[in-house]
């Protein structure tokens, strides 16, 4: 997927922005290859309790890329779809539907949202987001800041 961002993701941030030191120690200690997986900066969120925005920006200010969307959205390699990981179905388990249907506002949903239903159902995020992708539904306001 091509962005206009792409290997300079401190742009999308106001110049003079820094990044907070604390988590900047702990990705780098955690990365390989300037690479972060969403997973990952979820795991650092929660181990120094702050926003996983504020991971994103972080990473973003330190020349991270973000890779393997917990939703499947990108960073997956050379996968056919765009480098994603997932794909449409052919049939849609009707409480994951309803779920999406409840939370979407006009063709769209949120990261977030998908999170909670996927954890609230007790269903790994990409089937949510596998079910957005038959829907035809668009996933925007990706926690970190990626879209």
């Amino acid at each position: 997927m091509t962005h206009e961002y792409s290997g300079k993701y401190a742009s999308k941030h106001p110049p003079g922005t820094k990044p907070n030191e604390e988590i900047a120690k702990l990705i780098r200690e955690k990365i390989s290859e300037k690479k972060l997986s969403c997973a990952m900066a979820e795991r650092i969120s929660k181990q120094l309790n702050v926003r996983l925005s504020e991971v994103g920006k972080t990473a973003d200010l330190m020349g991270i890329k973000i890779i393997k969307c917990q939703l499947g959205l990108f960073g997956w390699g050379n996968k056919p779809n765009h480098g994603k990981d997932i794909h449409p179905l052919n049939s849609v388990p009707f409480e994951v539907k309803s779920a999406i249907e409840k939370v979407a506002e006009k063709g769209r949903v949120s990261c977030s949202s998908l999170w909670e239903i996927a954890d609230r159902l007790g269903i790994e995020r990409k089937a949510v987001s596998t079910v957005c992708e038959t829907l035809g539904l668009k996933i925007i306001k990706c926690q970190l800041g990626t879209f």
